[in-house]
């Protein structure tokens, strides 16, 4: 180990590394960028002062929101500079700080949309006791839950990580500090990091993904038992916009992690993660703006608001 130079910072691949590409890219994220930050903040500031939307469905969508601006914030900003900076450098630290947002708000968005499929249960399958059981203590209860469990399910995979040593090769073969291109790096087995993503992210994963099928499967039986056609589709749209999500956010975990290695391209992986770390932070909003009635209500009464404060 004394012959072996011990890194200090990694270098980033990036998305590209064609000039060509470089402006497109750059207009092409800082576009998307900043219709994820609109979007997002559109929503948290409709559920807070719209009073139709003081309810346990928008509260959790207002938190959804919240995780998707931090999640798009943690990455799309360091991807639009580094287009344009000839050496992509990131230090360790802040590659830590990375990781640690990264896994900890992309479980926070898995995890909350699993509490927001129980919400969807409890509206549809018990209607009368919906507001005993997600009460408002109850609601926080569960976004406090979901916070803490997946700050804690971060810092045990970062902290595990950037405990190995870093020697020899320091380009991360990513456009941000993701946790298998940087474990490659590592001069030190890293069974126990393989462990740990088995036996913690796993179990993890797979719970909030279960509960999310569990919770469609009793939805689906009891608007099947719904006598008219007209019953059966107004009960389903309440959940459309909260499906469609789930099916964006569980598509590319499964694609990534649930593939063969002889399946594995550098190309798709890059793809996919463009999709789920910069893409899905920007269509959620949207989603919930165009399927949403009570949100469109809501954003058509707020642009109502505003022009009418406007000073003739």
């Amino acid at each position: 180990m004394r012959n072996k130079t011990f890194v200090t910072e990694f270098v980033l691949s990036g998305l590209s590394s064609d000039p060509n590409l470089q402006l497109p890219l750059f207009l092409l994220c800082l576009l998307v960028y900043m219709v994820t930050v609109l979007g997002n903040i559109m929503i948290i500031v409709l559920t807070r002062i719209t009073p139709s939307l003081q309810t346990p469905m928008y509260l959790f969508l207002m938190n959804l929101s919240f995780i998707d601006l931090l999640y798009s914030s943690s990455i799309t900003p360091n991807v639009i500079v580094n287009l344009f900076s000839e050496k992509k450098t990131i230090s360790i630290i802040a590659c830590a700080i990375q990781l640690f947002l990264f896994i900890d708000l992309a479980s926070s968005e898995g995890m909350l949309l699993a509490v927001m499929a129980y919400d969807r249960y409890v509206a549809i399958c018990k209607p009368l006791y919906y507001t005993i059981i997600m009460k408002k203590v109850t609601c926080i209860q569960l976004i406090c839950s979901v916070y803490i469990t997946c700050c804690i399910n971060s810092l045990i995979h970062t902290s595990a990580a950037f405990s190995l040593p870093f020697c020899g090769s320091n380009k991360i073969n990513h456009f941000y500090c993701d946790m298998n291109p940087l474990l490659k790096l590592s001069c030190k087995d890293t069974y126990i990091n393989e462990m740990l993503m088995f036996v913690v992210a796993g179990p993890f994963e797979v719970g909030c993904f279960c509960c999310v099928v569990i919770s469609y499967t009793y939805i689906l039986f009891t608007i099947f038992r719904i006598g008219s056609s007209r019953g059966r589709t107004k009960t389903l749209s309440t959940c459309a916009s909260h499906f469609t999500c789930v099916t964006l956010f569980y598509c590319p975990v499964f694609f990534m992690y649930l593939r063969p290695n002889s399946a594995y391209a550098v190309d798709q992986d890059w793809i996919m993660s463009v999709f789920y770390t910069v893409i899905i932070p920007m269509l959620n909003p949207m989603i919930y703006s165009l399927r949403n009635q009570d949100v469109k209500k809501a954003v058509v009464q707020f642009n109502i608001n505003s022009v009418i404060c406007i000073p003739i």
